[in-house]
């Protein structure tokens, strides 16, 4: 980029948006688009793709025609950009089913005087013979395709209409191509490349990492009570619940308005009204809470969301990291608990078979979707770090060795120190009732025997006389289907598939019972409110009350526009606004996110108010803020002692199953031990737990695929090496690579 161009492209920042600079890589973006160079831009949800598109246009003065999927988003990007003066410059439009006949006219208008210069479609009226006549008179410098993961089959949201835009290449020859995405493994990455024919492109891909959000991942104990509890830290914030099904969104917001907490539900079941309705509620912040299916929070652009919970296992590590991308897009700090159960993953399974069986998809869509889906498992039952695990993911290294921001780096789980024998106690059960009726049983009957229920099926089954009956009368039978739960996902136990699924013994099983086998059963410790992991302002007491009167007056002017309330200013600008307490417009001017044109529509309303809010509260005006926090200090983490112990047995060699039998471990956790103990030692060789031969194997096998990501590896080595040797090859090739360094 020139210096010219460069200077242009700040001007342009400043005077439309307020920014004094950019984020990282939006520059180089704006710059291949500059170039009408086609490129592939990842950035995750919050580090703001959309300016990249938008910015372009305005400097060189030609037309950029963006395609998306998000019907809600396009009206809320222009009207955003409407108030930021955007049609100053160069105007901006959307073309959707949702316009009407007005605005239809008002871009088509734009397109024939030719000052149109930033227009909004769905794919499938890109090509549309109706679309291509409005935009006859006038060429395409550019397209954007935002979502850009939706063309491809490996990405988590494929859509088949995205596949029509392949035939842009040859419809528009001499306009380039910007792809735009949040989440993308460079597997997806390629197939978004290959599959819209982009030319030489340029590959920026961003930092996924999104430190200001605080991760736990919890077993699902007593789902309601759970979601209340985590919602009471969040009153009067933004927050959105996940559900699988409708169903399941109708059902906890009756429970969570049982409880005080407005909530709402959203799922395709409504009507399309009352759909838009509860959406624009949450975007106007007149509700904060809303339980929705997947498909709410496609094309939510509103920045202060500081909760979301998964009341069920994604679909998806690509998916999770989407759906909570939209909490703390204002860069401000929020919390993202993800609550599951083995079932889960059998849920997600019959719907993608009953999809498959409707829309006569081919098996390869269906075993991407299920591959996807036992990545999240993995991800689910981890026991490392969830920024690193996310971030290893999507391909990029993480070397931060505490995160400060996750239930595992802040030390939030306890493993049950009487675990394996709970587990024993349960799989005995299963097989006792199976010798005593010849048949197997599902968990929830199960967990009734465990705890010694008298009920009508139990008394006529006779396993009221069975040893076991009553045998975890102690335990509530919430935790005890966490624990059956949680034996799933270990590995010890099966859950036969169909309509009425059953518990079934395996081998793991016959091992834990003949004490060959250790298990871990965790239980979330009491959690704590968030850390504020990113960088705000802090705000004593009275500076939070002038905060949420600012607030106030957002909702206030936004209902008068008929915008969202993050339109007008976002939080961080409003922060900065209660803790500086400009006094005058050159001051307010100074705040983050005050560009021209707010400065001349809103300076006067907010300098009113913080002079008067300031003065009922004894506030001074014009103050130089605190320092800006960025990380709060923690005390270090106490290695607990059967950690210490395997770390302190591996430096003698001994292999993961010794270390299993002198911790009182299980297998699986001491080979998560192992992968700490490696990238914290660095030692020369693994020799004892990866043979010189199987190491050579994988790095020959890395050098050929995607490094980073597991199964490809696992397949190019024909399924014959294990998962957690693959694992430590790796961690221990990227420690000597260091090393070296």
């Amino acid at each position: 980029m020139s210096q010219q161009t460069a200077t242009a492209v700040a001007e342009t920042v400043q005077r439309v948006w307020g920014f004094d600079t950019l984020r990282p890589l939006q520059s180089e973006a704006i710059d291949a688009a500059l170039a009408n160079r086609d490129a592939l831009v990842v950035l995750p949800t919050g580090a703001g793709k959309s300016l990249c598109y938008q910015v372009p246009p305005l400097v060189a003065d030609e037309l950029t025609v963006v395609v998306s999927p998000l019907i809600a988003l396009m009206k809320d990007q222009v009207d955003g950009l409407v108030l930021n003066g955007y049609p100053s410059w160069g105007g901006a439009a959307a073309v959707h089913s949702g316009c009407s006949p007005a605005e239809l006219e008002r871009a088509k208008q734009m397109a024939e005087d030719r000052s149109l210069r930033l227009l909004f479609v769905a794919p499938e009226r890109l090509l549309s013979t109706r679309f291509e006549s409005l935009l006859s008179g006038m060429p395409v410098a550019r397209f954007a395709i935002d979502e850009a993961h939706c063309i491809s089959h490996w990405g988590h949201d494929f859509r088949p209409e995205y596949r029509q835009l392949a035939t842009l290449r040859d419809r528009y020859p001499k306009a380039s191509i910007q792809a735009f995405t949040a989440t993308a493994t460079p597997r997806v990455q390629e197939d978004i490349v290959r599959q819209l024919s982009l030319r030489d492109p340029a590959i920026h891909v961003g930092t996924f990492d999104r430190p200001n959000l605080v991760y736990r991942v919890l077993p699902r104990i007593a789902r309601d009570q759970q979601i209340a509890e985590i919602l009471s830290r969040h009153k009067d914030e933004g927050a959105i619940v996940y559900c699988i099904s409708r169903k399941d969104t109708e059902a906890i917001a009756e429970a969570l308005r049982s409880c005080d907490i407005d909530a709402r539900a959203y799922h395709a079941g409504l009507d399309h009204n009352k759909r838009r309705k509860v959406q624009e509620s949450f975007i106007n912040e007149r509700t904060d809470v809303i339980v929705a299916t997947v498909a709410f929070g496609m094309g939510i652009d509103r920045s202060n969301v500081r909760c979301i919970i998964h009341a069920a296992l994604p679909k998806s590590v690509e998916a999770y990291q989407q759906e909570t991308g939209r909490a703390g897009r204002d860069g401000l700090e929020a919390e993202c608990v993800l609550l599951h159960a083995s079932s889960d993953a059998a849920r997600w399974r019959r719907l993608y078979e009953m999809s498959a069986a409707e829309s006569e998809s081919g098996p390869e869509v269906i075993q991407a979707q299920l591959a996807l889906l036992e990545e999240m498992r993995a991800f689910a039952n981890g026991a490392a770090c969830r920024h690193k695990a996310l971030s290893e993911h999507f391909g990029q290294a993480y070397e931060n060795p505490d995160c400060q921001a996750c239930d595992v780096c802040l030390n939030e789980l306890d493993i049950r120190e009487d675990s394996t024998d709970i587990a024993r106690k349960i799989l005995s059960c299963i097989a006792r009732l199976r010798l005593h009726s010849g048949l197997d049983f599902g968990a929830a009957h199960v967990a009734d025997v465990l705890r010694g229920s008298r009920a009508k099926k139990i008394l006529d089954h006779r396993h009221d006389q069975v040893s076991t009956h009553a045998i975890l009368r102690d335990h509530s039978r919430d935790s005890v289907m966490s624990y059956i739960n949680q034996l799933i996902d270990r590995g010890v136990l099966e859950r036969s598939r169909g309509e009425y699924p059953v518990l079934i013994l395996n081998e793991a099983s016959r091992r834990v019972l003949k004490g060959e086998q250790t298990v871990d059963i965790v239980e979330p410790k009491d959690t704590r409110a968030p850390a504020k992991t990113s960088g705000e302002l802090p705000l004593s007491d009275d500076e939070h009350q002038l905060f949420e009167a600012l607030r106030s007056l957002r909702r206030e002017i936004a209902q008068q526009m008929g915008v969202p309330p993050y339109v007008v200013f976002g939080d961080v600008s409003l922060r900065e606004m209660a803790a500086i307490r400009p006094a005058s417009p050159e001051r307010f001017a100074t705040i983050r996110g005050v560009g021209a044109q707010k400065l001349e529509s809103f300076a006067d309303a907010f300098l009113e108010r913080i002079r008067s809010e300031s003065a009922s509260l004894g506030l001074k005006l014009d103050s130089t803020p605190a320092p800006v926090v960025t990380i709060r200090p923690r005390p270090a983490k106490k290695m607990n002692p059967q950690k210490a112990l395997a770390f302190e047995r591996f430096g003698e060699g001994d292999s993961i199953e010794q270390v299993a039998e002198a911790t009182a471990r299980a297998t699986s956790t001491i080979a998560g031990y192992l992968i700490e103990w490696i990238e914290r030692e660095s030692p020369k060789s693994i020799d004892p737990w990866v043979d010189p031969q199987t190491y050579q194997r994988i790095a020959d096998a890395i050098r050929d695929e995607d490094q980073g990501r597991l199964r490809p590896i696992f397949d190019r080595l024909d399924g014959e090496v294990p998962y957690e040797q693959i694992r430590a090859a790796i961690v221990h090739l990227r420690s000597q690579s260091a090393c070296t360094k």
